[in-house]
């Protein structure tokens, strides 16, 4: 009689395994980030990420065209400005005529059906590196959300489906769903980072934008504080919430990996779409482990997507979409 229950009856064969499986993974749940530069014919390869440029608009709308082809709806883009538009206040980041700006506009003429979600924060603009204004040393925080007010409109005026404010101010997604709202934007949403953590994977993408803080004594040597303490877990429900109340119509979660255990809590106290970003040293450094030949980098990549998914993310930001979308399409 000795067991009853036997969980092996359920993994005999691949058919019954699929039959079973809770999870599922295709390319419309992938987001693909986007490095942009000046220029023309620029596909500026980023050291620390292998298989991953930095490309001019002809080029990014050729990447553009590909991920939907493949079935991906969403692409979250960022801008490398150059230092000589970058101060202090960021106001490159508002120019109706900015990379940006153009970006936006281009990729909603060659591709109208894909959602676009720019980056909303002042780090790429700012002398500083940072994602704030800097007033007497700090981050000025009111200040900051006056500007990223400015910056979500402009995006929206390009064309923007959703602004992505990455910033960690206090009170920004009810100012900006406020701007959007009086400048006649009711159906551009936010997709608010409402957990994003002081990190140490971030690295390789600041080296893709140039956007690191600045070692200086004018400002805060590092994003601390705006930017979560990754021993919390509290607080990251209280920010998700709070987010939430002020209007966000998607919150996420950044890191990915090894923040599962917020992603479940976020997904167990919201109601809208949850997030997660597999950011640029989580990618890295499966890309440095499956060349030394240490781990299968094909299975590792899917194994991490599903993990992401099953903990509860509707929309996961990866630099693996256009690969991992390949191998789900076979």
């Amino acid at each position: 009689m000795y067991p009853l229950h036997r969980g092996r009856r359920l993994r005999t064969n691949e058919s019954l395994r699929s039959i079973v499986r809770e999870t599922s993974l295709s390319p419309t749940d992938f987001m693909l980030p986007m490095f942009i530069a000046e220029g023309k014919d620029v596909k500026s390869p980023i050291p620390s990420m292998p298989g991953i440029f930095r490309h001019s608009l002809d080029y990014t709308l050729d990447e553009v065209k590909k991920a939907y082809d493949l079935g991906i709806r969403a692409v979250n883009i960022y801008v490398k400005v150059s230092d000589h538009l970058k101060d202090n206040t960021g106001k490159e980041a508002w120019n109706d005529n900015g990379l940006m700006q153009e970006a936006i506009k281009r990729i909603k003429d060659a591709v109208p059906e894909m959602v676009v979600m720019p980056d909303v924060a002042l780090d790429p603009y700012s002398s500083y590196g940072h994602d704030g204004i800097i007033t007497k040393g700090k981050i000025d925080n009111d200040a900051t959300n006056d500007a990223l007010c400015l910056m979500a409109v402009s995006h929206a005026k390009a064309g923007a489906d959703f602004v992505a404010p990455s910033d960690m101010m206090d009170g920004r997604v009810l100012r900006l769903r406020q701007a959007l709202d009086q400048n006649g934007y009711h159906d551009v949403g936010i997709m608010s980072y409402s957990a994003k953590y002081a990190s140490s994977f971030y690295g390789p993408f600041r080296d893709a934008l140039d956007s690191a803080p600045v070692s200086t004594e004018e400002a805060p040597r590092d994003k601390k504080t705006y930017q979560m303490d990754y021993a919390n877990r509290l607080e990251a429900i209280r920010e998700v919430l709070s987010d939430v109340e002020e209007g966000a119509d998607m919150v996420m979660v950044k890191p990915g990996m090894a923040y599962l255990d917020i992603v479940r809590e976020v997904r167990n106290a919201v109601l809208i779409p949850v997030s997660v970003y597999q950011v640029s040293g989580e990618y890295a450094m499966l890309k440095a482990a499956a060349e030394k030949g240490w781990v299968d980098h094909d299975a590792v990549m899917l194994e991490q997507l599903y993990c992401i998914k099953r903990a509860g993310a509707n929309l996961i930001s990866t630099y693996h979409a256009l690969h991992a979308a390949k191998l789900l399409n076979k």
